[in-house]
């Protein structure tokens, strides 16, 4: 009896690309496998003979991932170009665009714990790919057991190149780099062990901006650090600022997408934060229009100022690549998201570039002559004060379920301790309360979690609201 291919069921795609733990079942059987799906796909539905880009990130056996999903998508027909080290990913987006690939192939987990590793796809406009082509590689992961014969008969090239140099001199020619080191700033570099080490390092160095990188050695356990630039993962980079006095600290995560940052006084500046110093800067100083996507997740405050300014404003399920969709189908200045990504397509295409944004962050502050911190402090005296939390919970099996059930429900007109004046359920449930805070519940789309947001006019109100929730959630 023919026994049954399971391996297949094991792929899925979440928001962002498929990611599993090392040698469980992120293994070379199953990078191999995506990579033929992606070349079927390339085959079938892309020009593929303008072929791929394969990059990856810092983590466990990247490099060899990365070799291996190469000679398979060669194997596959389509010509390959992969990093001779690892490289940002949006670096890895960049190439694809400036070379006209037909899309790109990135070995990272991205964000996630030193553990996983995981297999994005960044499609040939250079973004996050669609939820169509997902949808039409995951269909191919089936007839992907083994190699497909290649078109003509014969496999394609594979070549290596710098993928990370070309990415550093298009943002010098976004990056004013003269007027921040004409201020005289002291910044500190963190690529928590990630795929941007030595990025904005090298960029402060040629420009003459003073700055120390901390966390750059090679170390594919993170040491011990979660590479996320949030909250409490960006201890070390405060205590760096703080005892160096530096003007400000800039955190990217593990495959160099995302951004985060300490102001000189040791506060975190968040990404919603980021997100609106940035479009405050973009609309007053560069005197940029479009529209402003963000996901379901993200602070009001960017709603208000997208008001002030006049620019239409939409609001996307929870996913760069549904915000990536509206940057390729109506005229978007920014968009971005809760999680630390954030995208200007005239300067990086439909995709979000953490190291492009701290270098822009920079470059704000050098205009304004203010520090991260009294940027929040003037948006926060127009705007009225925003802050936000978000709190990551494991659960018992079914208690996700149960939880995103019980939110949902017409009948709770009071939850943690405050009037419901409006449910939304773009992705996950999202309620308001008559003290103008809300709170968002849902699962991850990437890992086995519920992630609960909040946003309210004071830290301590945030606090005891996501405590509320987690105590209701937890006594399901």
């Amino acid at each position: 009896m023919e026994q049954a291919d399971h391996s297949a069921s094991a792929i899925r795609f979440g928001t962002d690309g498929w990611r599993g733990v090392i040698a469980e079942d992120f293994t070379f059987e199953n990078v191999r496998r995506v990579a033929r799906a992606i070349a079927r796909y390339l085959v079938a539905h892309e020009d593929y003979r303008s072929g791929v880009i394969v990059g990856y990130d810092c983590r466990f056996l990247s490099d060899r991932f990365a070799r291996a999903a190469a000679e398979e998508l060669a194997a596959g027909g389509v010509p390959v170009l992969l990093a001779e080290s690892f490289a940002p990913t949006p670096a890895i987006a960049f190439a694809v665009r400036n070379r006209g690939a037909a899309g790109a192939v990135v070995i990272t987990a991205s964000h996630n714990p030193w553990e996983w590793n995981g297999v994005k796809f960044k499609a040939r406009y250079g973004g996050s790919a669609a939820p169509e082509i997902i949808q039409k590689i995951e269909a191919e992961l089936p007839q992907a057991a083994r190699r497909a014969d290649p078109p003509g008969g014969a496999s394609a090239k594979l070549e290596t190149t710098d993928l990370v140099e070309p990415y550093l001199r298009q943002i010098e020619k976004v990056v004013d780099f003269r007027s921040i080191a004409a201020r005289n700033f002291f910044f500190v570099a963190d690529p928590m062990y990630g795929a941007a080490r030595r990025c904005l390092a090298r960029l402060f160095e040629r420009h003459g901006i003073r700055h120390r990188e901390i966390h750059g050695e090679a170390d594919p356990l993170f040491g011990g650090l979660h590479p996320e630039p949030i909250e409490p993962h960006v201890h070390a980079l405060r205590q760096t600022v703080l005892a160096a006095d530096a003007d400000a600290g800039f955190a990217t995560d593990g495959d160099a997408d995302r951004v985060g940052a300490i102001d000189r006084t040791g506060d975190f500046i968040d990404s919603h934060q980021i997100f609106s110093i940035l479009l405050r800067y973009l609309v007053e100083v560069r005197g940029m229009k479009g529209g402003v996507t963000k996901t379901f997740s993200t602070t009001k405050l960017v709603d208000k100022l997208a008001n002030k300014y006049g620019l239409p404003l939409y609001e996307t399920p929870i996913g760069f690549k549904y915000i990536a969709e509206h940057m390729l189908s109506k005229d978007i200045l920014i968009g971005g998201e809760e999680s630390g990504g954030i995208g200007i397509p005239a300067f990086g295409g439909p995709e979000r570039d953490g190291v492009l944004n701290a270098a822009l962050l920079a470059q704000a502050m050098a205009h304004y002559g203010k520090s991260l911190g009294e940027l929040v402090s003037e948006l926060h005296g127009e705007f009225g004060p925003h802050h936000y939390g978000r709190a990551d919970l494991t659960l018992r099996p079914g208690q996700k379920e149960r939880a995103v059930e019980a939110v949902s429900g017409s009948g709770l007109d009071r939850f943690v301790g405050y009037r419901v004046t409006q449910r939304e359920d773009l992705d996950g449930v999202k309620l308001y309360f008559d003290n103008s805070a809300w709170l968002l519940v849902r699962p991850s789309g990437t890992e086995p979690l519920l992630r609960v947001y909040a946003e309210a006019s004071s830290p301590e109100l945030v606090q005891e609201i996501l405590a509320g929730a987690e105590g209701f959630i937890r006594g399901l």
